[in-house]
């Protein structure tokens, strides 16, 4: 199988006239050739990989309606070898010097602009260039602290840049987790190979960031600033904010105050000292860069300016990422350095220069035309693909901006690569071949400045494609890269993880901002949620199943009283479009055209809000929104919760006669109706009740698992008021009321103690007592108002005190015998009916009450141009 980036080595067979050397992995370090993997091995490993993938979380883009989109690995990995890697190394080590020291120039004196050993145009023309930066110093002598280029493999096998990323690197995350997946699927082979280890690069980035801080500071206090959780690379900005152990913020978690960047804290500001940033460095201040910018600190370059704050990477360091630059580093290498460039770059050409563009303009044909800007509203252009009107259009273009553009010959043996950029493909694309096996493929390194000179991940992110595009928003698939070392350890190699040595005593403050803080919250209360709609939904489901054919008899009045509990309104001022504040199916609507329950729909339909699959779906993003917050296995029962779903939507689009499209709520046959639901309810909960167990064990008891908890309590607690609001209050015959007090308890997971506890004599007095009035029993109320007490107790700021006192009066004066037996005419247990009213409003004003003191976010940001009332 051709790879196209591992270690080349000889042909076996006779080669074809002019054929080079076969690029595959190399299996002959085993120690027995029988553990070689073959092809059903490999299809094995590729099956579990994906599994693995899903279960960890691991997506790519933005979310899709079906979902975000997922992470792909073929978990073959590209093996090099230990001496190419060895000089490979050295290579990119010269480069990240070189790039420092160019960086260094172009932001003070320019020595290299005004010698004309680099056209002044290509760096002060290209928007990466920030004039407001200016002049200004890292701590340390270096400027150039993370670093990433893109490789390829040219035609006769040897190494070749194509690019390099030095705005804010992505895909180191990916990488680890990459590794660690493969060690899992490919575990006899892996334990086996004299694998170089991932985790030194990740100790140099963690000592590189302390380092970095301003002068005096001893315990620098780091964060990785994010644009949030919309962003493509989102777990892999995440876990590496996991890996590191740095809090993962966002703008408006931050602030500059007196010169000082400042993370809000919800029991006050925290100074922060280091800030390593993935949001593009004009974005990052709307004051001195980008207007109206709502992802960056506002007064972020002043601190900067005043010394208070070192950012990695600097800002201004995108304009190293311009490929107008590749030509020029060869004589950049041997002026400023006084050595060949060791790593060439793919032949490049400037069509600021008026004979390269000739050069570039009668070479169209065989050229990717690339803007010399990522952002400049249009993407690399492969020439072969235009039309001659295209190409005429495409030389005027560069005609009219020539210091915009470069053409970049194609490389790498299977034909051209185009890594990370929007792609103009013209109307004469060629038809892709259909040989097997990638076309392109692109080996993504890192480097991080440390000490005397940097630290080179040996290995990094492999990607490959069967087209001539390697782009990870257009489907690439990744490949872990090993780099054998000379000799095997003694030890098997184990997954790479960061080094215990290396992290920070933890800081007295409380470590997160409200944003994280509100996540937590309604990351308990949709997992709640979602757990007491399958509860309830299973219970009418067996209900429906069993007397739906008897409407007249106990069973059926029973189950009429269930259905009308789904769709009951318990607060009908309630605003409808309050998704979080919704009752516990929301406004869903619960029955088809013919009064069939729409059980289906509530269950899958992910669009509704008051759907099971809605709640997980919000659960799903409040928890990747605090990934760095939790324990990885969280992530494990969500996808299979997610998975369950998808599962049944698939089935049920099978039995229904279109496959194109299903539509959950029309109307079915009633004998049908609940078919394969109780299953897909089952495992449903199985991955619920996990992510309880999780929580519940396997996280620290700080303020964000107080808020988390305090979420669950919030949401439980509600939901037993509406349940027995809609199911309790109104009397009913006795076999009627006894199956409804059945059915209440076991949605409350109460039933096996109220059968040992009452036997056969317990009634709605009983049941109130154990579901209100009990303090043992963790399903009840007062115990929810309890917990909810001391949650709230244990996180800065004043709680809902008097709301939740009041609750407990309530209880207190609650006469279960009395409020079961006081019934008006019209047979309502108003007593009962009151109390519960009671509760439940102070609930939900106790719950408005911890958003406004603990969640509170800064207003908008709005440029100053603008009009208020615009």
């Amino acid at each position: 199988m051709t790879d196209l980036l591992s270690s080349p080595r000889p042909r076996l067979d006779a080669p074809a006239a002019g054929a080079g050397p076969v690029h595959a992995p190399d299996w002959s370090w085993l120690t027995d050739p029988a553990d070689e993997p073959t092809p059903a091995d490999l299809a094995r490993a590729r099956d579990a990989t994906d599994l693995l993938l899903a279960e960890h979380g691991v997506t790519y883009g933005t979310d899709r309606p079906d979902g975000a989109r997922p992470w792909l690995l073929d978990p073959t990995p590209v093996i090099v070898d230990e001496p190419e890697w060895t000089r490979l190394d050295a290579a990119l080590v010269q480069r990240a010097e070189l790039l420092d020291a160019v960086l260094q120039d172009v932001y003070g004196a320019r020595r290299l602009l005004t010698d004309d050993l680099l056209p002044p145009t290509t760096v002060l023309s290209h928007p990466g260039f920030l004039r407001a930066v200016d002049g200004l110093r890292m701590p340390g002598g270096r400027e150039l602290i993370l670093t990433s280029t893109d490789l390829v493999r040219d035609a006769d096998g040897g190494w070749c840049a194509v690019g390099d990323r030095t705005q804010a690197p992505s895909g180191a995350g990916y990488a680890m987790e990459d590794r660690r997946v493969v060690a899992q699927v490919m575990a006899g082979v892996y334990r086996q190979a004299p694998i170089q280890r991932l985790g030194p690069f990740f100790q140099a980035m963690r000592l590189a960031l302390r380092d970095v801080a301003p002068g005096g500071v001893e315990q620098p206090h780091v964060v990785l600033l994010t644009s949030g959780p919309a962003s493509e690379t989102a777990f892999d900005q995440a876990y590496l904010a996991s890996m590191l152990g740095l809090p993962l913020v966002e703008g408006t978690d931050l602030l500059v105050r007196e010169g000082r960047v400042w993370m809000r804290g919800l029991d006050g500001l925290e100074r922060v000292d280091v800030i390593l940033r993935r949001v593009d460095a004009e974005w990052c201040d709307p004051l001195d860069l980008r207007a109206g910018s709502r992802l960056g600190v506002p007064g972020l370059v002043r601190a900067v300016r005043h010394g208070n704050v070192s950012i990695v990477n600097p800002l201004g360091s995108s304009v190293l990422e311009s490929p107008a630059l590749l030509p020029y580093l060869p004589r950049l290498a041997r002026t400023v350095l006084d050595q060949d460039l060791a790593l060439p770059s793919a032949p490049t050409w400037w069509c600021g220069d008026a004979t390269a563009r000739q050069h570039v303009l009668t070479r169209m044909t065989d050229l990717v035309l690339l803007p010399t800007t990522r952002d400049a509203g249009a993407g690399a252009v492969l020439g072969w693909t235009l039309s001659h009107r295209e190409r005429a259009e495409l030389a005027a273009r560069v005609e009219a901006e020539p210091w915009a553009w470069v053409g970049q010959e194609a490389v790498g043996p299977a034909g051209p690569v185009v890594d990370e950029s929007t792609v103009g493909i013209g109307s004469e694309q060629p038809v892709a071949a259909g040989a097997p096996g990638p076309r392109a493929a692109v080996l993504r390194t890192y480097a991080v400045g440390h000490g005397a000179s940097y630290t080179v991940m040996a290995g990094g992110l492999a990607r490959v494609a069967d087209d001539h595009v390697v782009s990870s928003a257009t489907g690439a698939t990744a490949k872990d890269v090993w780099v054998l070392a000379a000799h095997a350890d003694t030890e098997a190699p184990a997954p790479d993880e960061a080094p215990a040595e290396l992290v920070s005593p933890r800081r007295p403050a409380t470590g997160i901002s409200p944003r994280t803080a509100e996540n937590l919250f309604w990351m308990g209360r949709y997992a709640e949620r979602a757990e007491d709609q399958v509860r309830v939904l299973r219970v009418v489901v067996d209900r429906w199943d069993d007397f739906h054919r008897r409407p007249a008899s106990v069973g059926g009045r029973a189950l009429t009283v269930l259905i009308d509990a789904l769709t009951a309104d318990v607060d009908p001022g309630a605003p409808e479009s309050d998704e979080h504040h919704a009752s516990l199916f929301g406004d869903h609507p619960r029955t088809a055209g013919d009064g069939t329950p729409a059980f289906r729909a509530l269950v899958l339909d992910p669009s509704t809000p008051g759907t099971v699959a809605r709640s997980v779906r919000r659960l799903a993003a409040a928890a990747a929104a605090v990934r760095d917050q939790l324990s990885t296995d969280t992530f494990i029962p969500l996808a299979r919760i997610e998975r369950a779903l998808r599962d049944e939507r698939a089935r049920a689009r099978s039995r229904s006669r279109s496959a194109e499209t299903l539509d959950l709520g029309a109307s079915t046959d009633a004998q049908t109706v609940t078919v394969g639901l109780r299953p897909a309810l089952d495992r449903v909960l199985e991955g619920l009740l996990a992510v309880a167990g999780i929580s519940a064990e396997g996280l620290v008891r700080d303020v964000g698992w107080q808020f988390l908890d305090a979420g669950r309590r919030v949401e439980r607690a509600q939901h037993l008021v509406e349940s027995l609001l809609a199911t309790l209050v109104d009397r009913r015959p006795r076999g009627v009321e006894r199956l409804v007090i059945d059915s209440v308890l076991l949605t409350q997971e109460s039933a096996i103690t109220f059968r040992r506890r009452y036997q056969s004599d317990g009634g709605v007095a009983e049941v109130l007592d154990l579901l209100l009035l009990d303090p043992s029993n963790p399903r009840s109320l007062q115990y929810q108002v309890e917990r909810l007490r001391e949650d709230l107790a244990a996180v800065p700021g004043p709680a809902p005190e008097h709301l939740l006192a009041d609750v407990v009066d309530l209880l207190s004066e609650l006469d279960p015998a009395t409020a079961a037996t006081t019934v008006s005419d019209d047979g309502r247990r108003t007593r009962l009916a009151e109390t519960l009213d009671s509760i439940l409003w102070r609930l939900r004003a106790a719950s408005d009450e911890i958003e406004r003191v603990h969640f509170v976010r800064p207003a908008p940001l709005r440029p100053l141009e603008d009009a208020w009332d615009a």
